[in-house]
This record gives C-alpha cells, structure tokens and sequence, in this order.
C-alpha cells in the first residue's frame, strides 16, 4: 500500500517508516556536520517521488542491488545534498540513526557507490579518505585547521602542461586540492 509521505511523497509504508525512523532519530541530534553546523533530517527538494524510492532505483541503474544496509546509508549520504564524509562520519551517523552497519560494512559500501560512479573518492594526507556525494568534475579547497573539504568549481582552476602519460597509461581525471589555513591574527 502506498501513502503519501511528507510533501506528498507516494511512498509504501515500509518506506514512509525507514524515512521516519531515520529522521526522528536524526531530529534528535546536535552533532555537527563536517562543516560545523548542526544539521536535521534529510529533506530532499523538488523530487515529486518517494526519496527511498528514487534512491532504489539509483542503486538499480548503477547495477546495485539496493539491500537494506545500502537504502539505509545511500539515505545518510545523499538525503542531504552534496558534502564531503569520511568512513567514520558515516558510520557515527549510521549509529545515531540506529542504523545496524559495521564499519567494515560502511567501507564497503562507500567503496562500491565510488566504483559505480555515485561518490569521488579523495585522499587528503594519505591517511584520511573522502567521499564526495558530488560526482561531477570540480576541485578542492581543504581547511587544514578544520580537516574539511569545501568545493571549487572546475571552471575556477586550470589546469595546464600536464606531462604525458607513460605507455599504456591514459590520464583519467585530475583533482587539485588547494590547501588553506586561517591567518595568524597576530601577523
């Protein structure tokens, strides 16, 4: 049976529950985002569907099978817009939601939006790995004293000169990081 959901969203009741079940776990939370801000239940804007819905069938046009575990975290990761998370963000976010992933099962997952095109990944000290929810082309600035990423528009960075790939090799994307830190008051 379908019902409408929040905004008119025709979603089944099992859906309207998981969507329910994880916003009113997240309403509860002061826990900042990775910017700092404190942040509510994802609400997607301007999708006439269910969000869980259209997500299932992200999933399914990729070629993912749309499990529990992926419908659960693809709702943390895209129900609010683009951001930049870690593995551990993700997972802290999924037990606050009381969503019943391990780690381990997190990697995964972000590891298998990524090779379907769904996420970028980006290394950033070669010890913290992030992941875009923007998988289009565009660049970094990373705030060193915060450990967060903000986007850079792709048109706002040339890239120029670049060596040529070895044989057998072909250049499949760049990605500028432009690292910044807060100015010293006192200097």
């Amino acid at each position: 049976m379908r019902k409408p959901y929040r905004h008119g969203k025709d979603c089944s009741s099992e859906e309207a529950g998981v969507m329910d079940h994880i916003a009113s776990t997240e309403k509860r939370s002061t826990q900042p985002d990775t910017q700092g801000q404190i942040t509510t239940a994802p609400q997607p804007a301007g999708r006439s569907g269910c969000p869980l819905s259209e997500l299932r069938d992200k999933l399914r046009r990729v070629g993912l099978r749309p499990t529990r575990q992926r419908v659960s975290l693809g709702w943390l990761l895209f129900g609010k817009g683009d951001r930049h998370i870690t593995a551990e963000i993700l997972y802290d976010e999924a037990a606050r939601a009381r969503v019943p992933v391990s780690l381990a099962t997190v990697y995964n997952t972000l590891h298998q939006f990524t090779e379907a095109g769904l996420l970028r990944q980006l290394a950033v000290d070669g010890s913290k790995t992030y992941f875009d929810t923007n998988p289009t082309e565009h660049h970094h600035f990373f705030v060193e004293d915060d450990e967060a990423l903000m986007d850079v528009p792709a048109a706002d960075v040339t890239v120029v000169d670049l060596p040529e790939a070895p044989a057998g090799f072909e250049i499949a994307r760049v990605d500028v990081v432009v690292r910044l830190r807060r100015k010293d008051d006192h200097g």
